[in-house]
């Protein structure tokens, strides 16, 4: 027989503490018991006391017993005090390069390697005893496990299970711990849902109480319930973990690269961690979001978060796998299902309460359009409530930006903003989407925003039902937004679009498209806004670079002139263009509303900067469904900043707003803000069109396409980018917001003419540029 001690040079130290001992061994297979048999031989030898062992149901592969051996529970019984030390064998995948990883080539060989057959634990154990690894978990006296046995609160198990069950789960959990300090803090998951969670006295007075308020048996809510947790859990897996990231790590070399980010700040976030669950709350541009921050969480040696997910990723073969992953799976609609909403918090609790990471997007789907949308609550209300109910002293909500030079993605919203219906995920659309990824897309950039810790934005005792907190979750969810957009970075990409769509009928030079970015790189570089890390843009090398990636993309035709190569935006691919550009458009957003605002009033030799700033305030309720602005008072201090640039003579508050003309040119409202308004008008002359007959916000879309196709061909709207649905959508609901969908023809007749005149300033400002 192979001594224990061949195996590792590293065998764990036995605990200190004098007995008598309680052993318990977590072994999967005849040779995993006979390894730990051995080693407690020899720890018995010149033990301090007495020890016992006894099997535990084994945690890996098929439990072969359907109740904790009951010699334990009778051990525990006696009179005595004994320490209970659990210990079961670890198998490590094989060291490259001074690190233990699963790699794709492993995949090849049937099996996991962490979790070997008997005939692989064999070869294993002869050929590579390196691999292989005797772990002890922390101990713990009898009387310290049934103290906590007896509290009547706190995640124990239910009410009916015995001492020894619930040691067996703690010495589970221990040797988990264990474990991981071995293998690293990335493979850092529940294991045992079953038994801490479902069978724990919170989740089972629940089903009691479920069962009391619908009248239905406990068991047949039982059964539910169970049902509802496998459906949503996610279900890690080291081995699956290993190969996503693997995979992942394949296609961002294949489509881009390098991910952009600072190492050093995403440390000092986790290590709050270790005090205070986080939620991460990443903005959401492409399918790739989940495996990019993943892929960089798993390259520092992090915890993966538990990422929520739409019901409608859990498809044939990717479901599985993306559940092994860390995805949980969550229903589009369970409004009126109490036991599924009731799994859901209890689920989440569980993993606040553990200080697993989360993570879900803000916003809840894909942005179609480019900027970030409207946050969604639904989640983040459940993460509060657990909070207000002391599942945890605090919650740390970190604003995640994912950007990207260019997606794949992009040419599906472009269909989608046309009018064709969203490809249902699926294998094949999976598929799909992998092989898409062998173009080159750049870089990819993760910026993290400023956390907010739920105890400083919503106290523990305010009412969010109530008046005075209702307002609380959406404004937490607003400032998460902010603080998203302030740290996303201005791209080459994203100012180069912004130059060729101030004139889509027109190509540039390369020397031309610095021209029209002049006084946006000003822009930037006065108000020390966020870039990407290598942007350049001060050549015409440097934009012709830019220009050529997006020509290879296809997104911009090159024409090889005489004298120049001339680019200019393909006929349809100006939503993509636009797509680009509207990542980093808030950033422009105040001033542009500023130029409108002077060049509404140029006629008016006495106009007063309070008369301007209260135009800039009107401007911004048209386009509050769009952008997210600052507070009122703030953003009238900003709109004054703005009109300080411009202005020259006496600026009091009583003299009159006399502009630089030339500080404002060339102006840069027309191609910040155009696209936006002219939608809007779209949306107006539709609602015209119809006179009082009161219009839904399901039909609209569809017409509005086709009313914004006449309206461009006849030359009344100049942009294409305004033909987008998603465009329409913020249209839509400030027309819903002022009541003009139930009839009201003079109020869509008002609305039209109001986005009329704005429009009419903007080509007086185009012309005179």
């Amino acid at each position: 027989m192979t001594s224990v001690t061949t195996l590792a040079t590293d065998l764990p130290q036995w605990p200190t503490e004098s007995g008598p001992y309680v052993a318990l061994v977590d072994a999967s297979s005849s040779l995993e018991a006979e390894l730990l048999h051995d080693y407690l031989d020899e720890i018995e030898a010149t033990a301090n006391g007495p020890m016992s062992r006894f099997n535990l149901p084994p945690s890996r592969r098929r439990r072969r017993y359907t109740h904790v051996d009951p010699s334990i529970q009778e051990r525990l019984l006696r009179e005595d005090d004994p320490l209970c030390v659990p210990l079961r064998v670890v198998w490590l995948p094989r060291e490259r390069d001074g690190v233990r990883r699963v790699e794709l080539r492993d995949m090849l060989i049937p099996g996991d390697p962490r979790d070997p057959n008997l005939l692989q634990q064999q070869y294993i154990k002869v050929r590579h005893p390196d691999r292989v690894r005797i772990v002890v978990g922390k101990p713990a006296r009898r009387s310290d496990l049934e103290r906590r046995w007896n509290e009547p609160t706190g995640r124990t198990l239910a009410e009916g299970t015995t001492l020894g069950e619930f040691v067996a789960l703690q010495a589970w959990l221990a040797l988990e711990r264990a474990e991981r300090h071995l293998r690293g803090l990335r493979y850092k998951v529940p294991k045992f849902l079953t038994e801490d969670l479902f069978w724990s006295r919170p989740f089972q007075a629940g089903i009691e109480r479920l069962a009391t308020q619908s009248g239905k048996t406990e068991s047949s809510i039982r059964q539910r319930t169970s049902r509802y947790l496998r459906e949503i859990a996610a279900q890690h897996s080291p081995n699956v973990i290993d190969l996503v990231n693997a995979i992942t790590s394949t296609m961002i070399r294949t489509a881009h690269r390098r991910v952009d980010y600072d190492p050093t700040e995403l440390h000092k976030i986790y290590a709050r961690a270790e005090q205070t669950p986080l939620v991460f709350l990443p903005s959401h541009k492409s399918n790739f979001d989940h495996l990019v921050f993943q892929h960089v969480l798993y390259e520092n040696e992090l915890p993966l978060n538990h990422t929520a997910g739409g019901i409608n990723m859990n498809f044939f073969l990717i479901g599985p796998l993306l559940r092994r992953a860390g995805i949980f799976f969550i229903r589009r609609e369970f409004k009126d299902n109490e036991p599924y909403k009731f799994v859901l918090r209890q689920y989440l609790d569980y993993l606040l309460e553990k200080r697993f990471a989360l993570e879900w997007y803000v916003e809840g789907g894909r942005s179609r359009s480019g900027k970030l949308r409207e946050p969604r609550l639904g989640l983040l209300a459940y993460v509060a409530d657990s909070y207000q109910r002391g599942i945890a002293d605090d919650v740390v909500l970190v604003p995640v930006s994912i950007a990207y030079d260019q997606i794949t993605d992009v040419s599906a919203y472009t269909a989608e903003q046309r009018g064709q219906k969203k490809e249902k995920e699926s294998f094949l659309w999976a598929i799909k989407f992998i092989a898409s990824l062998r173009r080159k897309n750049g870089n990819i950039y993760i910026r993290f925003g400023e956390p907010l810790a739920m105890s400083e934005q919503i106290p523990r005792t305010l009412d969010l039902d109530a008046p005075e907190g209702r307002l609380a979750l959406p404004k937490l969810a607003f400032e998460v937004s902010t603080r998203i957009n302030d740290v996303t970075p201005i791209t080459p990409v994203s100012l180069v679009t912004m130059a060729l769509l101030s004139k889509p009928h027109h190509g540039f030079s390369a020397d031309e498209t610095l021209d029209v970015l002049e006084p946006f790189l000003q822009f930037v570089q006065e108000r020390n806004l966020p870039v990407a890390g290598d942007i350049t843009l001060d050549d015409a090398e440097a934009a012709m670079a830019t220009l050529e990636q997006l020509a290879s993309n296809g997104v911009l035709h090159r024409t090889d002139g005489l004298t120049k190569r001339i680019y200019s935006v393909n006929q349809d691919q100006h939503l993509a263009a636009a797509y680009y550009r509207n990542t980093v458009i808030h950033f422009f957003v105040p001033m542009a509303i500023a130029e409108i605002a002077l060049a509404l009033g140029f006629e008016d030799d006495a106009m007063l900067e309070s008369q301007v700033i209260d135009r800039a305030v009107e401007l911004r309720d048209l386009l509050k469904f769009e952008f997210f602005f600052s507070p009122t008072e703030q953003f009238r201090e900003e709109i004054a900043t703005e009109i300080a640039r411009y202005r020259i003579g006496p600026s009091g508050p009583d003299d009159p707003v006399i502009v630089d003309l030339r500080a404002m040119w060339p102006a840069k409202s027309p191609i910040v803000l155009r696209p936006f308004l002219e939608a809007y008008l779209v949306v107006a002359e539709t609602l015209v069109f119809h006179g009082d007959q009161p219009l839904t916000t399901d039909s609209l879309p569809s017409e509005a396409l086709r009313m914004g196709e006449e309206m461009y061909h006849r030359g009344t709207i100049r942009s294409m980018e305004a033909l987008s649905t998603a465009l329409f959508a913020s249209g839509i609901s400030l027309a819903q917001n002022r009541g003009l969908l139930d009839g009201e023809p003079d109020g869509r007749i008002e609305f039209r003419d109001e986005l009329g005149a704005i429009l009419d300033a903007l080509n007086a400002i185009t012309e005179s540029d």
